[in-house]
């Protein structure tokens, strides 16, 4: 969704080429500017920019890249100052989740402490949907549906399969300390009692003795157990079930290995045979089982963050409102990036089983419609066809480079 929005920003800006001028897309997010390796998104075509709202991944590249306060170091902030003078760059628009939001928060300070004007608008992307004050995070309803269909169809599976051999499934997915994504596997059961029968969130502390007694409970009652596991799920000591001691530039710990922990612990002690998957890069990646809804909104918010910007905003992050209407309905609005970066968004305890081991109707009720409708992208010979962007970059204009 990523790539949906940054069309719904390219294309806006093109039919406003007399205000804007020339949109460059940073070669692999901020590092990019920072670098002065500037994509010239005009020398793509009008075909090829559509086409972005049906491509994976980051179709400039992307970053994990953390700039340092503004108050602490000034070094970073001259440079971009630099490259933005140089290249006559007034309007700055950042495409991400948390991390992303910090970032565009702090080239929004240039203009006030450095007193550069230039317009910084974040627009919001995260499977994790963790961003506050927005009702969903484009990228999400998809990775949602994504789960929701493989959860039902490995459950359809398992079941075949458990009279004489495997009984146990584990689903491990992202989430770190948000479990949205591990609650989209809910939306696989249609009737109570239909698998997945245990999600693990992160927003509840894990017990092993009741985990093993709920897998335990669920293969004598249904004869085989399928569980939804969160990447971030936690004892009650904030110890992670599993997890590396590598962190990336923000600070965030890399997750991952709940579920052959969590398979581990039940075939320790319960000896069922299992099998176990990591739905990893192909959850955030799947755009051939995307949310119509969500392309839907991807792109809006992406149009919106270049019409507010041209309005005079700044330092603010275009949200999702979901009304209040019985049919689900949404809308275009605004939120001051200084309350929004580095706050993260947990499920409320309300969407959450008494037990703790699944969802609520009234998290269904928030979840079903970000999954609906399809967008399929184009065929050939059986394969999903993506765009292949020329990313031309604009020749540089400063004598000195850049020392990450």
């Amino acid at each position: 969704m990523i790539n949906a929005s940054a069309a719904g920003v390219i294309e806006t800006c093109r039919k406003n080429r007399d205000k804007i001028g020339t949109l460059y897309a940073g070669q692999n997010g901020i590092l990019g500017a920072l670098h002065e390796n500037l994509i010239d998104t005009s020398k793509e075509t009008a075909s090829t920019i559509a086409a972005l709202k049906h491509c994976p991944g980051g179709a400039f590249g992307s970053c994990r890249y953390k700039m340092k306060d503004i108050k602490d170091s000034t070094a970073e902030y001259e440079r971009l100052i630099e490259v933005f003078k140089a290249h006559n760059i007034g309007y700055f628009f950042y495409n991400g989740g948390g991390d992303s939001a910090d970032t565009c928060l702090k080239v929004s300070q240039i203009s006030a402490k450095m007193g550069y004007p230039i317009q910084a608008i974040h627009i919001p992307k995260t499977i994790d949907n963790d961003l506050p004050f927005t009702d969903c995070s484009p990228g999400f309803g998809s990775v949602a549906k994504y789960i929701a269909v493989s959860t039902k169809e490995a459950s359809l599976d398992i079941a075949s399969m458990a009279a004489s051999s495997t009984k146990i499934f584990i689903l491990e997915v992202m989430g770190r300390h948000a479990g949205w994504i591990a609650a989209a596997g809910g939306l696989a059961a249609e009737e109570a009692g239909d698998p997945p029968h245990i999600i693990v969130f992160p927003e509840i502390p894990f017990v092993r003795e009741q985990f093993i007694a709920k897998v335990e409970e669920t293969v004598k009652e249904k004869g085989y157990c399928v569980v939804v596991a969160s990447e971030g799920a936690s004892y009650a000591d904030g110890a992670l079930i599993s997890g590396s001691l590598n962190k990336d530039a923000f600070g965030h710990q890399q997750l991952g290995g709940v579920a052959p922990t969590l398979a581990s612990m039940v075939k320790h002690s319960l000896g069922y045979k299992y099998h176990y998957a990591l739905a990893d890069y192909l959850q955030r990646s799947a755009r051939h089982v995307a949310s119509k809804t969500d392309v839907e909104q991807a792109y809006a918010v992406g149009l919106a963050a270049v019409e507010k910007a041209l309005q005079g905003a700044s330092s603010i992050m275009v949200t999702i409102e979901r009304s209040a209407a019985k049919r689900y309905n949404w809308s275009l609005g605004e939120a001051d990036l200084v309350k929004v970066a580095n706050v993260e968004k947990k499920m409320p305890r309300s969407f959450i089983r008494k037990d703790g081991f699944g969802i609520t109707k009234k998290a269904r009720d928030y979840l079903q419609p970000l999954i609906m409708g399809e967008d399929y992208p184009p065929y050939k010979n059986g394969i999903p066809q993506y765009p292949r962007l020329k990313k031309i970059l604009v020749e540089k204009k400063l004598a000195t480079g850049f020392t990450d």
